[in-house]
């Protein structure tokens, strides 16, 4: 049994729990109603403020969208004052132009403000492409000719080589830049048109400037430096116009002479041949020293030609030169699939001039040749042979580009090829048809002046022996010679021969223009009516011949063919001196003891024939074989 105590003191403790339990519920109760009233604010608050975010993007939208019908307004001012000086700005502008457009496409396309800014835009792309041209034309300008010369020819001269800088830096960024936006946005390719005119005209202008620099300097020795690169230079400021060899022109003279008087039948010019005629004196002739010892008319003409061909041998390495420069300028501005298209483009004109000049060089060759002016021909060595040692940078330059561009070239240098060749055929039967007229005769049996051309012509090939090979070569005239080709050699392209073989036709020919001299001078020979004079007249001739052989390299060049050329020559004159001898029987039969009159002892000497005999037996001593050759041989100088 609990006791009293003990009950009561329980009976209390729940009756306090019973009283904490009634607090907590009714807390538990009161909490649950404070939550049910504060839920319904709580979402009202969360959707207030849903509401109030969709209504700040609506706003934010609608002020989006509000610009887009402002843009052209904004935008208004930078695109009609255009974007010089302030590119970026401008650029930017033009973006906003362009998503308003995007935008009322999207969501408006009827909208009146989408044609507005469509107009808009296309104005500013014109604002562009005028930009573009107008930087171009501001800036683009003529490579000055010295720096050209100092280009393609001064590299010994300077420290390092020269840059060709066609547009400032910042102009050049500013038009990179242009050209992105115009391929990338502009969706228009007429600025590779508008650049590729501009750039082409100034290639032009460049070369015609280089043209126009020799013609102004042809009496001047000395050309100035660019002051762009005068710190580069070594010891010399100035820099002199390369020249022709003077023999050329003292060679085209001559022949051009002879020539004439065998057209128009007249007497033979007073012009005496040079005795062995020294290759060793051939030297570089300048211009200028040739002006000052020039006179007349033909003189001047003689001395533009020599300017016009320098001119344009530098003109074709002006060319590779300057078209190397500005396909690595091209690069930076047109998108890689339109560089080449574009490069073809941009070198058309100054090369289809370039090939007209040529194709003008190669007619007056022919018209020249025509008239038998066969002198002509040296014109076209120095030009061929600058040809085709250029001809390999031409084709890396032109790589890519169409082939009837690729073919423009190699063209030209067949045509003079086929000029040449013609001309070298041509006056080998010139020298053997030449007629035999008494009035074209020495009177005193010296060199007659067509073997001195002859030699003359001949000598001025050694300069260009490659060149006037691969010039006869190219006409596959080895069957006229009856050179037998190497299998080696045939196997290559047509247009490709040894160097070797070259040679060996270049000698062949040289041989044959011999033959035909000693064939025609054998044929003159007949016009004398006295046999002695016309052992002299041979004599002197071969020997001269023999001289010039010897004293220039043409002796090694026609020995590759002809081992014995120089014993030949020996001969033949050896039997002229013997005919000479001949000649003087009669003479000599009279002048030997059994024809003389017996004198008895004591009988007076008829003086008158004392004198005479004495003279005869003189001159017959002088005919001596080792002395006739110092008696026959006549020494000459022009």
């Amino acid at each position: 049994m609990i006791p009293t105590e003990d009950a009561s003191a329980r009976k209390r403790e729940i009756e306090e729990k019973l009283k904490q339990v009634s607090i907590l519920s009714s807390f538990e109760s009161r909490l649950m109603a404070l939550e049910n009233s504060i839920i319904p604010v709580h979402k009202q608050t969360e959707n207030l403020q849903r509401l109030q975010e969709n209504v700040d993007k609506t706003l934010f939208c609608l002020d989006h969208v509000i610009s887009y019908y402002h843009v052209a307004k904004d935008t208004d001012k930078i695109i009609k004052e255009g974007p010089t000086g302030r590119l970026n700005e401008y650029l930017a502008c033009i973006a906003k132009i362009q998503k308003a457009v995007e935008y009322f496409q999207d969501n408006n396309p009827d909208s009146p403000e989408l044609n507005t800014v469509k107009v808009r835009f296309e104005k500013g792309k014109e604002q562009l492409e005028a930009e573009f041209r107008a930087l171009l034309t501001r800036y683009s300008k003529p490579v000055p000719p010295v720096l050209i010369l100092d280009a393609i020819g001064g590299d010994e001269e300077l420290e390092g080589e020269v840059t060709l800088e066609h547009l400032p830096e910042a102009v050049l960024q500013d038009i990179i830049c242009i050209a992105g936006w115009l391929v990338e946005y502009g969706r228009n390719q007429d600025f590779m048109n508008v650049y590729f005119q501009i750039r082409s005209s100034q290639l032009d202008r460049s070369i015609k400037g280089l043209k126009e620099h020799f013609r102004k300097n042809s009496a001047s020795s000395a050309l100035l430096y660019s002051p762009a690169v005068q710190t580069k230079r070594k010891d010399t400021p100035t820099k002199k116009v390369p020249k022709r060899p003077g023999t050329i022109r003292k060679a085209q003279n001559l022949l051009k002479q002879y020539s004439q008087h065998g057209l128009d039948g007249k007497k033979a010019s007073n012009l005496t041949p040079l005795e062995g005629y020294d290759h060793e004196a051939r030297g570089v002739k300048h211009l200028s020293d040739a002006l000052s010892d020039k006179h007349g008319a033909s003189a001047g003409k003689d001395d533009v030609m020599d300017v016009e061909i320098d001119s344009y041998i530098h003109c074709i390495s002006a060319f590779v030169k300057l078209s190397q420069s500005e396909y690595t300028l091209l690069t930076e501005i047109i998108p890689e699939h339109h560089q080449k298209k574009t490069f073809d483009s941009l070198i058309q004109e100054a090369l289809d001039n370039l090939m007209l000049d040529g194709d003008n060089i190669v007619a007056a060759a022919r018209r020249a040749i025509m008239r038998h002016d066969y002198s002509a021909v040296l014109t076209i060595f120095p030009i061929l042979r600058h040809l085709k040692h250029t001809k390999p940078d031409f084709d890396t330059t032109l790589q890519g580009t169409a082939a009837s561009t690729k073919n423009k070239l190699p063209t030209l240098i067949t045509s003079m090829e086929t000029t040449g060749a013609k001309a070298l055929e041509e006056f080998a039967d010139s020298i053997k048809n030449d007629p035999d007229k008494e009035y074209n005769m020495p009177k005193d049996g010296t060199v007659h002046e067509l073997t001195s051309n002859a030699i003359l012509f001949l000598q001025q090939l050694l300069d260009f022996q490659e060149t006037a090979g691969a010039m006869l070569a190219s006409q596959v005239l080895g069957d006229t010679y009856n050179i037998p080709l190497d299998p080696r050699e045939t196997s290559s392209s047509a247009s490709s021969y040894s160097s070797e073989f070259s040679r060996r036709l270049l000698s062949t020919y040289i041989c044959k223009v011999l033959g035909n001299l000693q064939l025609n001078l054998l044929s003159k020979s007949k016009v004398y009516e006295d046999q002695a004079l016309s052992a002299i007249f041979l004599h002197n001739n071969y020997n001269y011949i023999l001289k010039s052989l010897e004293k220039s390299e043409l002796i090694q060049l026609v020995a590759v063919t002809q081992k014995k050329a120089e014993s030949s020559y020996r001969e033949l004159i050896q039997q002229q001196i013997l005919t000479y001898q001949r000649s003087w029987m009669k003479v000599t039969d009279h002048l030997t003891e059994r024809n003389l009159p017996a004198l008895q002892p004591g009988t007076k000497v008829d003086t008158h024939t004392h004198t005479h005999t004495g003279a005869h037996t003189l001159l017959f001593k002088q005919l001596q074989p080792d002395t006739v050759t110092k008696c026959t041989t006549v020494q000459h100088s022009y």
